[in-house]
């Protein structure tokens, strides 16, 4: 019975902390997306600006320069990661890491899913450069995939590292 609470206990959390994440994220974009003029940068140090970009594409702006076709298969993927991540978060018995960062992808995922379906792009702010160096402008909702993928990586690679046979050196042998 406790165990039944405990876990109905960690969904309710799950989704708060989803919809809380998406909220900041859609509260972020409209604020710069009504106080910067669109295509204007803000300087802020020498290596971050504030933005007012429109994304039609993926990642890294990947595609955003297609013809449109790009919207609906990029809804499409959205959705395909989108729901079974939470389906997942919320059904199976997953580790609690791997299930807030689950929430992470879910919850930018959907953020920048409701900009394509509203707008057709999505609203990026965030500007980073170094010297030569420009990386593309994203939102909140790109960190939380980029710090989930992360988070990921580190769980995945200490599970096979746990399980990797240890090597003999010649003084064991």
């Amino acid at each position: 019975m406790f165990l039944t609470y405990w876990r109905q206990r960690q969904r309710m959390l799950w989704v708060i902390l989803v919809g809380a994440l998406i909220g900041l994220d859609r509260l972020t974009k409209s604020y710069f997306a009504n106080t910067i003029a669109l295509g204007e940068a803000i300087p802020v140090t020498d290596w971050f600006n504030l933005v007012h970009v429109l994304n039609k594409g993926a990642a890294f702006s990947f595609l955003a320069n297609a013809d449109g076709w790009q919207r609906p298969m990029l809804i499409g993927v959205s959705i395909l990661v989108v729901v079974p991540i939470t389906l997942v978060c919320l059904l199976k018995k997953t580790d609690s890491l791997e299930r807030w960062a689950g929430g992470l992808v879910v919850a930018g995922g959907a953020s920048n899913l409701i900009d394509r379906i509203h707008t057709g792009a999505v609203v990026d702010f965030l500007d980073l450069h170094w010297r030569g160096w420009h990386w593309p402008a994203f939102n909140l909702a790109d960190s939380y995939i980029v710090c989930a993928i992360f988070v990921w990586f580190l769980l995945f690679n200490k599970t096979d590292l746990a399980q990797a046979t240890p090597v003999k050196t010649k003084a064991q042998a």
